[in-house]
């Protein structure tokens, strides 16, 4: 079910209003998703750009080291691409963060589809310790902005991070993101970065990297009362159809993240200032918005 946000709290940090500064580092994946299933997420009065029934979605994966919420990561469902003339911009799914005020912001102020959920960062069971005689890449920016790259360093190994959907005493496995690090760590000293690249929305130091390995939920996550997601408790028929919907909702935005991978890019020294959002479609359930 969706998180309730009462008209009365406020999200500290964001009381000055905009524009909105956050600086971090970001992985952007652009996936080949159907157009039945990104439409699904896209209300009906906006188009998609297509073709051969297929947009490009993905996810954006960030994390934020400074923000008007403080420090927090991010997940975007990206299901595709919609005309917003003269231009198009990503259409956002699900957005999972770790911070109940981005959270609280992004449904009250944006009109997102945010989720309070927790990441599980680890390294898989093939990574060695990082040695005087197999040192850290001084290129693993992303990695060491995530909090894992102080621990792992062989390049052959990858790191997971597990993002679970928190909704009261639930807890729901929504995917396991794998990241190899020779994506993100050079192999030799003249590794190119790439290219400092700064605008006034946003400025960035890129490159591309090898596509992220995405796999979905094995299994249900049990919550703190005992009940798994499969077994929701409800007092209405209202209730039920909540629940019904969110599951759904869930589940094609699962189907979104295990789409196709064709292209990833590394964003470094990210500074992302953000605007307020103007409302481009007003739907009965949520006002979607671009920022």
């Amino acid at each position: 079910m969706s998180i309730e946000v009462a008209e009365s709290q406020s999200c500290p940090g964001y009381v000055d209003g905009p524009p909105w500064l956050f600086k971090g580092s970001a992985l952007y994946q652009l996936h080949l998703v159907k157009a039945d299933i990104a439409r699904s997420f896209i209300p009906k009065d906006l188009r998609l750009v297509e073709a051969f029934g297929y947009t490009l979605g993905g996810f954006f994966l960030a994390r934020y080291d400074d923000s008007p919420a403080g420090m927090f990561d991010e997940l975007v469902v990206i299901a595709g691409i919609v005309w917003n003339p003269p231009t198009s911009c990503a259409w956002a799914a699900r957005v999972l963060v770790n911070s109940h005020k981005a959270c609280r912001h992004g449904r009250k102020h944006v009109g997102l589809p945010s989720h309070v959920a927790r990441f599980s960062k680890s390294c898989s069971k093939q990574r060695v310790m990082a040695t005087s005689e197999n040192p850290k890449s001084k290129w693993n920016g992303f990695l060491n902005m995530i909090g894992i790259s102080s621990t792992c360093s062989s390049p052959k190994g990858c790191m997971d991070i597990q993002v679970t959907e928190i909704t009261g005493s639930s807890a729901t496995a929504l995917c396991d993101i794998n990241l190899p690090t020779d994506a993100l760590e050079s192999k030799s000293d003249k590794k190119w970065l790439g290219p400092a690249i700064r605008m006034s929305l946003p400025s960035f130091r890129v490159r591309a990297v090898e596509p992220a390995k995405i796999s979905g939920p094995t299994t249900a996550l049990q919550s703190d009362e005992g009940r798994s997601f499969d077994e929701p408790s409800f007092n209405s028929n209202d209730d039920l159809r909540d629940v019904f919907a969110e599951n759904d909702s869930l589940n094609r935005s699962i189907s979104v993240l295990l789409s196709k991978p064709i292209f990833a890019l590394e964003f470094n020294s990210l500074k992302m200032q953000v605007d307020a959002p103007t409302i481009v479609s007003q739907r009965s359930d949520n006002v979607v918005s671009d920022s």
